[in-house]
């Protein structure tokens, strides 16, 4: 009687994916595409900013906080209408940029909100 061998497809490839080799191909491959994503996704300068709004002055914190606690409703606004955006370019820069994050913050719950789970008392 001879031994049977598994000439099934997966086979090799499990194999193959396991050899350090194609292990640190793999990873160098993840690595590549996760800084293309992430350059993908660097934002461009404002020009925009420290330019007046149309009341005359550029938008500073407290604006960018209250925008970053209603982003979820001017996000679903701004799908149907063009006048409306969900962030103002009209703002003095990194005030108005902390605002808006601490109010999205404060919006999902804070830094620990999503990893909170119920407690039955």
């Amino acid at each position: 009687m001879h031994p049977t061998h598994d000439v099934s497809p997966h086979a090799t490839v499990t194999t193959a994916l396991t050899s350090p080799r194609a292990r640190r191909i793999a990873l160098a491959a993840a690595l590549v595409v996760g800084a293309l994503a992430l350059a993908a996704c660097a934002p461009g300068p404002n020009p925009d900013v420290g330019t007046p709004t149309a009341d005359g002055s550029p938008a500073g914190f407290w604006l960018g906080l209250w925008q970053g606690v209603i982003v979820p409703v001017t996000f679903v606004v701004s799908l149907f209408t063009d006048t409306v955006n969900i962030y103002e370019v009209h703002n003095n820069g990194n005030w108005y940029d902390f605002g808006f994050v601490l109010g999205l913050g404060l919006f999902v719950g804070g830094p620990f909100g999503a990893s909170r789970g119920r407690r039955n008392h």
